[in-house]
């Protein structure tokens, strides 16, 4: 099944275009994320279409919960978490199995026309042979089983643990007791569990908890403001906003204006290998990003220009930025990080980077 799956995620025949697999987008040699530093992926009938949201890594997805608007941790102790969990962005895909069918047929990707067309396409395709070994030799005559036999193939793929969660990070080695931290390394990594300083951990928790080491994120949401990107097409329309939770992807959730402009925390994990941050790929490099968190509120200016704070939201969601540190400082007060602290951070992030991808990393 796994290897199955791998066909099918590595095979440009089931788009449209006849050009687009699900690793031309996810990419294994950079955490099965986007492979250049386009803010978001070109796709559609002729690979003319940009899309909408940068694409996040499937590495350590495993312990994504569905989703929930009010989530508890097993056993209930703990206060409700508020929404929490689903796959993308806006956590629309309560599993991988949902995951995949949306890239299949999203027109700004693979283009499909249904699902039924994909299936079509793996009937004829070399390894048809190896999909009725695995589901029955009169699976094509039955659409809706072949689909799903097609979603699940692609899902028992993303949970090969060597591919898609190996945990062979020096951060792992270091919490095995294989190898110590450099004295950066072990700064940054006190500054990003500090709550007064990064608080980073407060979204991307990075304690073993129940003997599990950590996926770095809770999968929870969060608004945080990010600039617009004038390079989307889609904001070329200036009463257009990419919400998250409340629209425009995700339906179901649209009367709820206090979840405008919330995004799932993606995994920090291999954050070191993307050239491509936020769900709106405004930024590409990581220093960028750790800076835009120290100043985003003490030198607004910066990252918004003219344009005043939070230029990608709409007034009545602008209420829903988070204020927590090391946001909630004020115009020109001193940053939450300064230079060297915010380099330290950085070595500590770059300890995420599984061995197999060292050679993605770049400054």
């Amino acid at each position: 099944m796994t290897e199955l799956g791998r066909e099918l995620f590595f095979d440009p025949r089931l788009s449209l275009s006849g050009k687009m697999a699900c690793a031309t987008c996810h990419d294994p040699r950079f955490a099965y994320g986007p492979p250049n530093d386009r803010a978001t992926q070109l796709g559609g009938s002729e690979l003319k279409l940009a899309g909408l949201r940068a694409v996040p890594s499937l590495r350590y997805l495993q312990t994504v919960p569905p989703f929930s608007e009010h989530y508890y941790e097993e056993g209930g102790a703990e206060a409700d978490q508020g929404p929490t969990g689903g796959h993308t962005w806006d956590g629309r895909a309560d599993t991988l199995h949902d995951q995949a069918r949306l890239p299949l047929l999203s027109p700004l990707e693979m283009a499909n026309p249904s699902l039924e067309a994909v299936v079509a396409k793996v009937e004829q395709a070399p390894y048809a042979a190896h999909f009725r070994d695995a589901f029955g030799g009169d699976v094509f005559a039955d659409p809706t089983r072949a689909t799903s036999a097609l979603l699940l193939a692609l899902e028992v793929f993303q949970q090969n643990p060597t591919e898609f969660y190996p945990y062979r990070s020096r951060y792992d080695a270091y919490l095995r007791g294989q190898v110590s931290f450099s004295a950066r390394e072990a700064r940054g990594l006190a500054l990003f569990n500090d709550p007064q300083k990064g608080n980073c951990a407060s979204c991307h928790p990075s304690g073993v908890r129940n003997g599990a080491f950590p996926a770095f994120s809770d999968f929870g949401f969060a608004a945080l403001g990010v600039p617009r990107n004038s390079a989307l097409p889609a904001n070329r329309d200036s009463a257009f906003f990419d919400l998250g939770l409340c629209g425009p992807l995700r339906t179901d959730l649209s009367r709820h204006r206090e979840y405008c402009g919330l995004f799932r925390a993606p995994t920090l994990r291999n954050v070191s290998t993307r050239r491509v941050f936020f769900h709106n790929g405004v930024f590409h490099r990581l220093k960028d990003v750790i800076r835009f968190y120290a100043e985003r509120d003490t030198n607004p200016g910066e990252w918004y220009g003219k344009a005043g704070s939070f230029d990608d939201l709409p007034a009545d969601a602008r209420r829903n930025v988070q204020r927590e540190p090391p946001f909630g400082r004020k115009p020109g007060e001193a940053p939450a990080l300064n230079e060297a602290e915010m380099l330290d951070l950085i070595a500590f992030l770059d300890t995420l980077t599984d061995e197999d991808l060292k050679s993605a990393v770049t400054r």
